[in-house]
């Protein structure tokens, strides 16, 4: 098992290093103007807008929760406005 796993890390650094196109994107050899380029933007984009969304859940959430306890007018169990309470 040991061994399998050394020839998989060895297998895939080789791969890694052996292959220097693999590692460079579009803007590192002067072709910012590509369709690589291009695609490359377009993710980055999407996943800003993912990340946005997210937090904008997130915050919208907790404006949600106050709204809803500013609504509340009546008294929580055995508050001293409960009228149960006397």
């Amino acid at each position: 098992m040991r061994r399998r796993l050394m020839t998989l890390i060895a297998l895939v650094a080789g791969c890694w290093v052996g292959s220097p196109v693999a590692m460079a994107c579009a803007a590192c050899f002067g072709q910012s103007d590509s369709a690589m380029a291009k695609g490359m933007n377009a993710g980055i984009f999407a996943l800003l807008a993912f990340v946005f969304a997210a937090w904008l859940a997130f915050g919208s959430f907790f404006v949600f929760i106050v709204r809803r306890s500013r609504n509340m007018t009546e008294p929580l169990p055995g508050d001293q406005n409960d009228p149960q309470h006397n």
